[in-house]
């Protein structure tokens, strides 16, 4: 049923850019959870691009969420660009739109 489900890949672009791209469902994020370590990139904003994001389940926003806590504790901010509208709707749904997405 459907097309099959694509791990998603973190990778790190080097300077504070990172890019996650494929599935964020409740069998992929699990893989997920154990958040990049932010210690290493230089101070300031870390900017994750989400285009490559090609299904996203609610689990995909809880680590989104869970990816800015670590980070916070890190020291760090997190932007999240490119949302797919699926996760923009499930962020605005559940009241999430102004934490993932600050402007």
């Amino acid at each position: 049923a459907g097309r099959p489900v694509t791990a998603p890949q973190l990778e790190d672009q080097g300077t504070n850019n990172w890019r996650l791209a494929g599935d964020l469902t409740f069998a992929t994020v699990p893989g997920l959870v154990a958040a990049p370590d932010f210690r290493a990139q230089r101070s300031g904003i870390i900017r994750v691009d989400l285009a490559g994001v090609t299904r996203a389940e609610s689990a995909g926003l809880a680590l989104l969420l869970e990816w800015q806590r670590v980070a916070e504790q890190q020291g760090f901010a997190i932007a999240y660009i490119n949302m797919p509208e699926q996760m923009q709707s499930m962020a605005a749904v559940c009241g999430l739109e102004d934490i993932l997405q600050p402007d």
